[in-house]
């Protein structure tokens, strides 16, 4: 069950200062923002949203980590990427049909901040600076979502599971040591696999001194061999 909570507002101040989107805020921006923002409080595996719903809000994710990703229509899903704080997630729904295309959902205790989607558009049409970073922001998701197309779409299952990890090693927790907040269904997903075949291909690289796993996290020893399967795919 999420939670509406209530968050302080040197809280919320930490958040616009972390955040390169929210910093082109001015103080009559940020306070319309604060009016109509709300803020819940999420557990692990709590949906934060759903695909196909109406979008009436973006979101930032305050506190956790959360993945995006979408759901196709064999009950198999692909996870786009990893949000972590400060990040902003809308999609092309706030501009083209107000509906949510891809789901939210939390992988640890998440909290999120709500905003109103007019009084976003709003700022984005007034604001040069806050419009050009989120364009700036928007264009890098997007970039993203394309070399990761390529990827899955050339590589074979090795190269696709070794950028998975390289992903989550240097751009969510920027060390080789990742916790392991990640079911095997999320690291099959997010490399393009089904699970046995995901959970065959951890066994191959801890076999050959790549990874080590333990019970609370995935630890990258040979970051050049893995760099090497990345590019041979």
């Amino acid at each position: 069950m999420n939670e509406i909570c209530n968050v302080s507002s040197d809280f919320c101040k930490a958040c616009h200062e972390q955040s390169p989107l929210l910093s082109f805020l001015t103080d009559e921006e940020r306070n319309s923002v604060e009016k109509t923002r709300l803020t819940v409080s999420f557990r692990k595996g709590e949906t934060i949203r759903k695909q196909g719903t109406f979008l009436s809000h973006v979101l930032i994710i305050s506190q956790g980590l959360a993945k995006v990703y979408l759901e196709g229509s064999d009950q198999r899903s692909s996870i786009i990427r990893i949000v972590k704080p400060v990040q902003f997630v809308g999609g092309p729904g706030i501009y083209l049909d107000h509906i949510h295309h891809y789901t939210v959902s939390a992988l640890v205790e998440t909290t999120v901040c709500f905003f109103d989607a007019v009084v976003f558009r709003e700022i984005v049409d007034s604001n040069r600076l806050f419009a050009h970073q989120f364009l700036k922001d928007f264009s890098q998701n997007v970039l993203s979502v394309y070399n990761r197309l390529v990827n899955l779409t050339f590589k074979q299952m090795p190269g696709r599971l070794a950028d998975a990890i390289l992903y989550l090693a240097d751009e969510i927790f920027e060390s080789p040591h990742i916790p392991l907040v990640f079911s095997k269904v999320d690291l099959a997903e997010l490399s393009g696999m089904s699970k046995d075949s995901a959970i065959k291909t951890l066994r191959d690289f801890q076999q050959s001194g790549i990874i080590e796993i333990n019970e609370r996290e995935l630890l990258l020893l040979n970051r050049e061999t893995l760099i090497r399967i990345s590019k041979t795919g």
